[in-house]
């Protein structure tokens, strides 16, 4: 059985690909490595995947098609900048994924992600709370958000 290194982990349901998720996962994110896992029988994908992904703990298990993803849980990355968040909606989204609308979008495997710059928190709880709801106007209007856009309706006077 794993070692479960950390106390509290996040755990994502799989039908069996778990481990292909979990490996497209970290080679996406930095300071993202493997831990551990449970593989009871060789002749079939590991059972449990113990990962972190930016420092945080995630574990996939690959218990079949009982429970299949939705929206209701996702993981929310924080990007440092435009072509960050490029990079990262492209590769999400690519080989079957699907955008949906305000920086989130669903990935190839039916795990719903929210890309969200680090500017768009700052602006949305900013003093300025008309410039904040010119932000969030925007961002309603954008499927992967544009820093630039949301920064100029934040500007705008």
């Amino acid at each position: 059985m794993p070692k479960l290194a950390s106390k509290v982990r996040t755990c994502l349901w799989y039908n069996g690909d778990g481990h292909e998720a979990a490996e497209f996962y970290v080679s996406l994110l930095p300071d993202s490595y493997f831990e551990d896992g449970y593989i009871p029988n060789p002749e079939k994908p590991p059972l449990v995947v113990e990962f972190m992904l930016c420092g945080a703990p995630f574990m996939i298990l690959n218990g079949g098609p009982t429970f299949p993803h939705t929206p209701a849980a996702s993981i929310s990355v924080l990007t440092k900048d435009q072509t960050e968040t490029d990079h990262l909606w492209s590769s999400l989204t690519a080989n079957g994924g699907e955008e949906s609308m305000c920086g989130w979008l669903k990935d190839r495997y039916g795990v719903s992600w929210q890309i969200v710059p680090e500017a768009l928190p700052k602006m949305l709880s900013s003093d300025d709370k008309d410039a904040a709801q010119r932000a969030q106007a925007e961002m309603m209007k954008m499927k992967k958000l544009n820093i630039a856009a949301l920064e100029a309706a934040f500007n705008q006077q």
